[in-house]
């Protein structure tokens, strides 16, 4: 099976559905821990050096989900970006939800470029 970040978003017509609560907690054990569901939404919390790291995790975030087109809603604080997905279109979470969370766990493990 290919890793979930190395896949891609596709769009997700509403006659799919949202995942079954089999497919999620599948797709969560893949992704692991820190990443939580709560209610429809999938979330986690970034811990960062300070504001301005934040704000430049964000861009990171930004970009990726515009390449994916799949966007999630981002939380920026001193030293934190807290971000939430799930899919509009079925009112639940996607496959694409799971994907875009892995492609930013692996864009938030390499080192951010703060030249700027």
């Amino acid at each position: 099976m290919t890793a979930l970040a190395d896949r891609t978003c596709r769009p997700i017509p509403a006659s799919a559905g949202r995942l079954s609560a089999d497919a999620v907690v599948g797709y969560l054990a893949e992704l692991g821990a820190p990443w939580q569901v709560g209610g429809d939404r999938l979330r986690r919390e970034y811990k960062l050096a300070d504001f301005a790291a934040a704000v430049i995790a964000v861009q990171a975030i930004g970009a990726l989900a515009d390449a994916q087109d799949h966007h999630p809603d981002l939380a920026v604080s001193y030293g934190k970006v807290v971000v939430e997905l799930w899919t509009h279109t079925v009112d639940g979470l996607s496959e694409s939800d799971f994907i875009v969370a892995a492609k930013i766990d692996r864009v938030m493990s390499a080192p951010l470029d703060t030249s700027t």
